[in-house]
């Protein structure tokens, strides 16, 4: 189970539209992730603006990269964010079945 602190750093970390749509690319992306210049082009965002934001998710825990040769790949932390979820539902609707998903909420 992740920490709170660990979680209000995730969270603060998506905190902004730039590195949520960074993120919500490379869950999309899968395990494999996608070379920083991909995700460049696809977002249309400077590859000095990007790095700046890989910063900040990576030091969040939320993405994890690799170099391969010349290029850097960057993947989801999916451990990570699962236990974001995980926290921020341990504890929903009392433990009543909500109906969503494979959880009570």
């Amino acid at each position: 189970m992740m920490k709170p602190a660990q979680v209000v750093k995730a969270l603060a970390a998506l905190a902004q539209g730039t590195r949520l749509a960074i993120f919500r690319l490379l869950v999309s992306a899968g395990p494999e992730g996608m070379a920083a210049g991909q995700i460049s082009k696809k977002l249309k965002v400077s590859p000095a603006t990007l790095s700046f934001h890989f910063k900040t998710l990576s030091h969040a825990g939320l993405v994890e990269s690799r170099q391969d040769g010349r290029f850097v790949y960057y993947a989801a932390n999916f451990t990570v964010m699962n236990g974001m979820v995980d926290y921020l539902t341990e504890n929903c609707c009392g433990g009543a079945d909500c109906g969503i998903g494979d959880k009570a909420c």
